[in-house]
C-alpha cells in the first residue's frame, strides 16, 4: 500500500513527530511506502510531492514546523480541485491520504470523504486546543509551557520598574493557551474570548495588588478577547475562502486603559508566533507520535472518515465531522480556578 500525508493550516510543534511516526510505522509495520505531499492541501491539487523514507524522517521529532511545508489552500476554491485531488492520488497510486491539520483542513478532509469519496484520515493539531472530540491537541502544551516561560520572565520587569504588564496571546476564538499558560504564570488577570472585558473588574483587581503591596500586575489576554463595550469585529477573506474576524490589537488597547483608570505605568507585550515556533515538548512529541501511529492502523483498517483523538489517555477514532461540528471553547471550571488568585 502506498500512503500520502500533508499538513495545512498554520504550523505547530509536534507536525514531525507525526509524519516520522507514519513513515516508520507503515514501513517497519505494513510494509508500505509513504508519499508527503507539500504545503498542505496545494499538494495534492497541484502535484507537489516528496518521498518519505525512514532515513529521511529519522532525526525530526525534535524539529519545530514541518518539513512538508504547509498553507491554508482551500481546495474547494480551485478549479476542479477536488478531482485534481483524485488525479494525483491515482498517478502516485496512493490508496488513502492522512491530512494533519486544524478546522480548516479538517472541514476540507470531511467534505472530500463525503462530497468526492476519498479515502481520508485526520490527525487533529492546533495551538488553540479548540477542535472538538479531542481532549488535548499536539502542540498546544508547547504553546502554553512558551507563555508560562514568557510570563516568567515578565515578572521580573515588571517588579523591578513597578509596571503593570499586559501580555496578549494566541486564541482567536477559545482561551485554552490564556487560562493555561495565564495559571501556569502565576498571572494576576486572565481574559478569554468566553467572557467579555470588563475594564473596570480588571482595574479593580491590579489595584487590590497594589494596595496589600506588590507594586506590580501581569495580565494576560487572549488576542480574541473582547471589551464588553465593543462591536462585533469585521471579517476578512484570509485568501483559502474562508472567513475570518479581524483582530484588533487587544493588548495594547487594554494596556491603555488600565493605564488612563490606574495611572500605574503599562506596557503590552504580543508574543505572537513565538508561540507555534521552536521545538515541540516531551508531551507533544508522544501524543503526536500516538497519533501518526493510530492514523496508520485506521488506514489499513480502511476506516476513512476518521480522526484520530484523545480521550482522557486513550487514542481512539471518531468520524471527522464530530470534530469539525463545533469548536471547543474554553472550559469554565478552570477559568473558575483561575479566578482564585485574580487580585
Amino acid at each position: 500500500m502506498r500512503i500520502g500525508i500533508l499538513t495545512g493550516g498554520g504550523d505547530c510543534p509536534g507536525l514531525n513527530a507525526v509524519i516520522r511516526a507514519v513513515v516508520r510505522h507503515s514501513v517497519k509495520n505494513y510494509s508500505s511506502e509513504v508519499v508527503g505531499y507539500l504545503e498542505g492541501w496545494r499538494g495534492p491539487v497541484e502535484n507537489l510531492v516528496m518521498p518519505l523514507t525512514l532515513r529521511t524522517t529519522d532525526s525530526i521529532i525534535n524539529k519545530g514546523g514541518t518539513i512538508l511545508r504547509t498553507s491554508k489552500c482551500n481546495p474547494f476554491k480551485m478549479e476542479r480541485g477536488p478531482e485534481r485531488i483524485h488525479e494525483s492520488m491515482e498517478k502516485n497510486n496512493l490508496t488513502a491520504l492522512i491530512a494533519v491539520g486544524g478546522d480548516e483542513t479538517c472541514n476540507i478532509a470531511n467534505r472530500m470523504h463525503k462530497e468526492h469519496n476519498l479515502n481520508v484520515v485526520c490527525v487533529p493539531k492546533t495551538i488553540d486546543n479548540d477542535l472538538n472530540a479531542t481532549d488535548f491537541t499536539f502542540g498546544f502544551d508547547t504553546a502554553v509551557n512558551v507563555v508560562a516561560e514568557a510570563i516568567d520572565r515578565l515578572h521580573t520587569t515588571a517588579e523591578s520598574h513597578n509596571r503593570v504588564l499586559v501580555c496578549e496571546v494566541m486564541g482567536r476564538y477559545a482561551g485554552w493557551i490564556a487560562c493555561w499558560g495565564g495559571i501556569a504564570g502565576g498571572a494576576d488577570f486572565i481574559l478569554v474570548p468566553e467572557r467579555p472585558v470588563v475594564i473596570n473588574q480588571v482595574v479593580e483587581a491590579i489595584k487590590k495588588c497594589h494596595a496589600r503591596g506588590r507594586d506590580y500586575s501581569i495580565v494576560v489576554v487572549a488576542e480574541g478577547a473582547r471589551l464588553d463595550t465593543d462591536e462585533p469585529r469585521p471579517v476578512s477573506d484570509n485568501g483559502s475562502g474562508d472567513r475570518a474576524e479581524i483582530v484588533s490589537g487587544v493588548g495594547e488597547r487594554l494596556a491603555k486603559l488600565i493605564g488612563e483608570k490606574t495611572g500605574y505605568e503599562t506596557r503590552a507585550t504580543t508574543l505572537g508566533h513565538i508561540q507555534r515556533g521552536g521545538s515541540p515538548t516531551a508531551f507533544d512529541r508522544v501524543l503526536a507520535t500516538r497519533f501518526g501511529v493510530h492514523a496508520v492502523d485506521l488506514v489499513h483498517q480502511n476506516k476513512f472518515g476518521r480522526m484520530v483523538a484523545l480521550r482522557g489517555n486513550e487514542v481512539i477514532d471518531v468520524p471527522v465531522e464530530d470534530a469539525v461540528d463545533k469548536l471547543k471553547t474554553l472550559d469554565l471550571e478552570l477559568y473558575k480556578v483561575a479566578e482564585v488568585f485574580f487580585g
